[in-house]
């Protein structure tokens, strides 16, 4: 593809060159580009591009995207732009044919409920007869291959990627969640977003390689309505005002405000057989009883917004129904029903915010007892471990400490530091170092009544030990112990899950 054609529209500067260069491919890693690559020079946090220009042109790139000048072979084309990283989503989707506008392309962003919400929303889709692909912290799911995640929100000239291989596929739209880091660092320009959805907003990636401070972390997320066609907006949450200021397209509303486009009342929890849900009435563009087998009102928030984009795309209401109470997202609130008489589920929460946000959630279901059982990874801030033994301590009436992703340190030390952040709260607890005889002792001695949560590792399928990933999968562990132990002896045992 000519440069010209790549570069149309962007404001640019050639400082050497023309425009009528054949590009061959794109890159932004300077190890691996060959003759007739164009380079993209980022300015990073932790390296800057443009030291590569001369290593990169003497490989043979015929083109060089920079921010400032720099010394090259004169046979190299080089373009300056104000920012390298808007101009790399702008060529890489005009390199790889735009495939965002031959896509809808529903984009998901806040704080939490992104990956919960993708899925449901991909389930309903896929109901309907779409062909839908789907990214997110989990995995990239291309119509053909499922990629494991390695951001959120990849980089852009990967994204673009991506969506041409899914354009390749005979795929018809996309879903996919939308980080606050990825809107700041132009992750996601050049994407044509059909949809854009607001979930909620609350402290979180505030730090010095994040985010300075929440209202830049706040107004980042607003950038997306901006970007789409049509904004659904949660207005329970406080910042909403901000994102609908922010749209520049059609405004889609949903909450417990009877004027929302969208509308719930009449929350009722529910427990059956070790299952937790919520039921809600909707009404607005649709009016129906609504069941959600999972648990909490931010399900609501999450259903909603799912239900919203998809009666926008037409999906069949009893479609919208029916994948409301079969939805199971890989490491989100996932229910593991072994038992009639406890709940057993596994959650990525992670930190202190996120733990707080689940037992609160949990702990409005009235369990006999909130088992919580957690580590935390090593080599990471050990207020971290503190917070989260603070939290546990004081939320759950049980806490089984046990291991992470120890990494390079030693576990049992881990497990200290928790213990120091749970013994002011005067919260019961054990250790348990070895994370499998820690699920053992959950499930063995599990009470009527009781909701355990196996907390941290979600949809992560191993565990890594001085440097070494080492497969481990909780439900994994969860079926060796079933398998190992006389299971008459397990509270209310009737596995539904392994069957």
């Amino acid at each position: 593809m000519k440069l010209r054609e790549l570069v149309n529209g962007l404001d640019y500067e050639v400082l050497q060159g023309n425009l009528d260069v054949e590009v061959r491919d794109i890159k932004n890693d300077s190890r691996i580009v060959e003759a007739g690559d164009l380079f993209f020079c980022i300015t990073g946090a932790v390296s800057d591009g443009h030291k590569y220009a001369k290593d990169v042109s003497d490989k043979g790139a015929g083109v060089l995207i920079v921010e400032k000048p720099v010394e090259v072979n004169n046979n190299v084309c080089v373009i300056k732009v104000q920012d390298t990283r808007y101009a790399m989503g702008v060529i890489s989707s005009r390199f790889y044919g735009e495939p965002s506008k031959k896509l809808t392309v529903i984009g998901i962003t806040g704080t939490k409920g992104k990956t919960t919400t993708t899925y449901m929303i991909r389930e309903m889709l896929m109901a309907a007869g779409h062909k839908t692909g789907l990214i997110g912290t989990i995995e990239i799911i291309d119509g053909v291959k499922t990629i494991p995640a390695k951001n959120t929100t990849p980089e852009s000239m990967a994204l673009h990627k991506y969506l041409k291989n899914m354009v390749d596929n005979g795929l018809d739209s996309v879903v996919m969640e939308v980080s606050s880091q990825g809107l700041m660092l132009d992750r996601v320009a050049g994407v044509d977003f059909d949809y854009g959805i607001f979930s909620n907003l609350s402290q979180d990636h505030i730090g010095p390689n994040e985010h300075k401070t929440f209202e830049e972390y706040r107004d980042w997320k607003a950038k997306l309505f901006g970007m789409c066609k049509v904004s659904i907006i949660n207005t329970d949450d406080k910042y909403s005002d901000i994102m609908i200021k922010n749209s520049t397209g059609r405004v889609v509303t949903f909450g417990k405000n009877s004027e929302c486009d969208y509308a719930y009342s009449n929350c009722n929890l529910y427990t059956l057989d070790g299952v937790l849900g919520i039921k809600y009435h909707l009404s607005g563009k649709i009016t129906d009883e609504i069941t959600v087998d999972m648990p909490g009102e931010f399900s609501v928030h999450n259903s909603l917004s799912a239900i919203a984009v998809a009666d926008l795309m037409q999906v069949p209401f009893e479609d919208i129904k029916k994948i409301l109470t079969t939805i199971k997202v890989r490491g989100r609130v996932e229910m593991i029903p072994i038992s009639d008489e406890f709940t057993l589920m596994i959650d990525y929460a992670h930190n202190a915010m996120a733990m707080e946000s689940l037992y609160s959630a949990l702990k409005v279901y009235n369990p006999k007892r909130l088992v919580s059982l957690f580590g935390c990874g090593g080599d990471r801030s050990k207020e971290r471990r503190f917070t989260m033994g603070e939290v546990s301590g004081r939320m759950a009436d049980f806490t089984i400490i046990t291991s992470d992703n120890p990494r390079s340190e030693d576990p049992l030390m881990i497990c200290q530091d928790i213990v120091t952040g749970i013994k002011p709260t005067n919260g019961a607890y054990i250790e348990i170092p070895d994370r499998k005889e820690a699920i053992r002792y959950a499930i063995m001695n599990a009470q009527s009544g009781d909701v355990i949560v196996l907390a941290g590792k979600g949809h992560e399928d191993y565990q890594e030990i001085n440097g070494v990933k080492h497969h481990m999968d909780e439900r994994d562990l969860i079926k060796e112990v079933l398998e190992e132990e006389d299971v008459t002896k397990i509270c209310g045992y009737n596995n539904r899950y392994f069957a």
